[in-house]
């Protein structure tokens, strides 16, 4: 199709929206399902850490049943807890600012892989709580999306930071 058919026709080299999961592109105009999809999400990451949750439940109940004795169970829990919480910050971060926001512990990947897995219901809960407000990650994909364009737009527009060869300009003395 060309422009006159299709106003909304992108020129060619437009920038195009990063997908995000559950979502597609469709952030990027918040149209095809985007609102549905807010809803659903949302619901589907509760209803993961209710399951998560369960399993844990399990878990934490069969040693208790095996009778390690009450220091064991306590650690237990409250490692289930810090790494649950450690892994909610993580995903905070992440989905609010982005991978290259993550510095210091929260770049390790293998290291803290144990952690990530403990507390996956820290993540499920942070998931669930950021998707109340946006699709998870659309804060850093729309900024970057932006810039892109913006940029897009002023190279269309033959406007350029520079203006001439700087090797021939006047120096001042």
């Amino acid at each position: 199709m060309d422009e006159q058919q299709n106003p909304q026709a992108k020129p060619a080299g437009a920038p195009e929206p990063e997908p995000i999961r559950w979502f597609g592109t469709s952030w990027a105009e918040r149209g095809s399902g985007y609102w549905a999809r807010r809803v659903v999400v949302p619901l589907g990451a509760l209803v993961a850490v209710a399951a998560g949750l369960l399993l844990l439940r399990f878990a934490v109940e069969g040693v208790r049943d095996s009778e390690a004795g009450g220091f064991v169970y306590g650690l237990l829990v409250a490692a289930i807890a810090l790494c649950s919480l450690l892994s909610g910050l993580r995903m905070w971060k992440l989905l609010s600012e982005g991978k290259p926001a993550l510095t210091g512990w929260m770049t390790e990947e293998k290291s803290l892989g144990a952690v990530w897995l403990i507390g996956f219901a820290g993540a499920l809960i942070a998931y669930f709580l950021r998707s109340l407000t946006e699709a998870p990650g659309e804060a850093v994909k729309r900024a970057g999306y932006d810039r892109a364009v913006l940029d897009f737009e002023r190279r269309q527009n033959g406007r350029t930071a520079r203006s001439g060869n700087p090797k021939r300009a006047k120096k001042r003395r």
